[in-house]
C-alpha cells in the first residue's frame, strides 16, 4: 500500500533540560519513517535545502522528486519543558509544488504555510483517504520569529479525518471541546481525533471514543503527532477499523514517549506499536453525543 505525505522537512534545534540537540525532522521524516514501520510505499511531497541529509530518507526507501530548492531546510529551534513547547522559526523554505498523486491514503501535514489553499484542494480531490493535521496552515510568527496559532478559514469537505489539539481547534472553530469536534465533523469530516495531552478523543457519528496514554514522565515531544497520525492513516487502510486505528496511534504515540529518546530515534517499532495497541483495546472507553 502507498502512503502520500505532503510536508516539509525540517531541521530542528531542540533545547530539553539544559541540553541543546540539532536532529532533522518535521512531519515528512517521522511520519515516512513511521509508515515503513506498516511497510507502506511512502511518496514524499516536499522541500529541502543543501543543508539537508537527503540520503536519510533514500537509505528508508522514502520517494521523493524535485525536493531540492535553492533556499535551505526549513528549521525550528524548540524548547521543551515537560509537555509544553516554544518554538521559532528560524528559517523557512519554499512552498511544495503540486503533482497529481497515485497513492491508496494522502496524509496533509503542513509545518509552516509550505502548502498552499489551492495546493490543499487539489491534494484532496485526488486523495481516496485523507487525513490533516492543520498545524502548519495556522502557524504564524511575530517580530521576533516566536509561533503563534492564529485563526484561519480551512474548507475540510473531502477531509476523512482531522488531528487537532484545543490550542489549534480554537483557530478553525469555537466551544468546548465536544462542541469544537462537533463542529468539525459538520464541515464534513468523517473521523474527528483531538488530543489533549494524554488525552486522546475520537468522535464517529454519534460517538466519542476516548483513550487515556499512561501518566508518565514526558520526555522530547516532537514528532509525536506526526507518528500518530502516520499510524491512523496506515491502520484505517489496513484494518478498515477506526477503533484499531484510535488504539494504534494511541499505541505508537506510547511508544514514541516510552523510547526517552530525541528526534527520529523515538519513531517506534511496530511490534512496540502493536503491543499497546492490544492494551489500549481492552481500555477504550465511548459516550453518546
Amino acid at each position: 500500500m502507498r502512503l502520500a505525505l505532503f510536508s516539509h522537512c525540517a531541521i530542528d534545534t531542540i533545547t530539553l533540560n539544559g541540553f541543546t540537540y540539532e536532529q532533522i525532522g518535521g512531519a515528512a521524516c517521522y511520519g515516512g519513517l513511521t509508515a515503513r514501520q506498516f511497510n507502506f510505499d511512502v511518496d514524499l511531497y516536499t522541500k529541502f535545502g543543501k543543508d539537508f541529509p537527503m540520503q536519510y530518507l533514500t537509505q528508508n526507501k522514502i520517494h521523493f522528486e524535485n525536493a531540492l530548492s535553492d533556499k535551505l531546510t526549513t528549521r525550528f529551534a524548540i524548547d521543551i519543558t515537560d509537555s509544553d513547547r516554544v518554538l521559532r522559526l528560524l528559517n523557512e523554505c519554499e512552498p511544495i509544488d503540486y503533482v497529481t498523486i497515485n497513492a491508496d491514503c494522502s496524509l496533509i501535514t503542513p509545518i509552516f504555510h509550505e502548502i498552499s489553499h489551492e495546493t490543499f484542494e487539489k491534494i484532496k480531490k485526488d486523495s481516496i483517504f485523507t487525513l490533516v493535521d492543520p498545524q502548519g496552515f495556522l502557524r504564524r510568527v511575530d517580530s521576533e520569529k516566536n509561533v503563534f496559532l492564529k485563526h484561519t478559514e480551512l474548507d475540510l469537505s473531502n477531509v476523512n479525518a482531522i488531528k487537532v489539539n484545543p490550542e489549534e481547534s480554537q483557530q478553525i472553530v469555537k466551544g468546548s471541546n465536544d462542541e469544537m469536534m462537533m463542529a468539525l465533523q459538520k464541515k464534513g469530516v468523517e473521523h474527528v481525533i483531538l488530543t489533549n495531552k494524554t488525552e486522546v478523543s475520537l468522535l464517529v457519528k454519534d460517538k466519542i471514543y476516548s483513550i487515556s496514554l499512561p501518566n508518565k514522565e514526558v520526555y522530547d515531544s516532537t514528532g509525536i503527532g506526526d507518528i500518530f497520525c502516520s499510524t491512523f492513516c496506515c491502520t484505517m487502510l489496513k484494518e478498515k477499523d477506526f477503533l484499531w486505528a484510535l488504539c494504534f496511534a494511541g499505541g505508537s504515540a506510547q511508544a514514541a514517549l516510552d523510547s526517552k529518546q530525541i528526534g527520529l530515534l523515538k519513531v517506534p517499532q511496530k511490534n512496540a506499536i502493536e503491543t499497546n495497541a492490544s492494551y489500549f483495546y481492552n481500555l477504550v472507553k465511548y459516550r453518546s453525543i
